[in-house]
């Protein structure tokens, strides 16, 4: 078999400068663009690093300031409290002087479980001993507990899902908490 690659295609002679993909560009790898900007990057070669300015003396240094969205303080559902700001969709609010409201919407129900009626059919013929799963009872939670928060003008409320009394507990405590830190 041939060799599929025999050289240069004919209409690039050998020898040519400037025929190497590999070689630096004309100019080096930091060459001018159009307009004065530094023209793109080339592949292989390091980008330049920009300058970094230069650490003003103690005495002249501005403070800078903080920024407006760190890490939650406390989020209730669509609510975030952040230093002394609540965010929520309605817009940012000041936490000094917010009225926090709780609405406990959840309903709690006792039944007895499908596995506890499946048992005593099971067990009904063993001398009435399959009556006693009947005596199985389970809790069930569910609903949503409704925050709202009024303040500067703005108010805002959300509604989050629970499934249990723990977690209605949770979101009321949580309330109480956004309350005693907006005083």
């Amino acid at each position: 078999m041939a060799n599929q690659y025999p050289g240069p295609p004919p209409e690039q002679p050998p020898g040519q400068p400037g025929q190497n993909p590999y070689a630096t560009p004309p100019g080096g790898p930091y060459a001018e663009g159009a307009y004065g900007y530094p023209a793109a990057p080339v592949y292989g070669y390091p980008q330049a690093v920009p300058p970094q300015p230069q650490p003003q003396p103690y005495a002249q240094q501005q403070p800078q300031p903080q920024p407006a969205f760190g890490a939650p303080l406390l989020t209730l559902g669509d609510i975030a409290v952040n230093g002394d700001t609540i965010v929520s969709p309605a817009g940012s609010m000041p936490l000094r002087g917010a009225v926090w409201t709780a609405t406990d919407m959840s309903r709690t129900e006792e039944r007895i479980p499908p596995h506890a009626i499946v048992l005593a059919i099971l067990f009904f013929l063993l001398c009435f001993v399959g009556l006693l799963f009947l005596l199985m009872k389970e809790r069930v939670t569910t609903g949503f507990v409704q925050v709202g928060v009024n303040s500067g003008g703005r108010h805002h409320s959300t509604m989050i899902p629970v499934q249990s009394r723990d977690q209605v507990v949770y979101v009321l405590n949580q309330v109480s908490y956004a309350q005693s830190i907006s005083v």
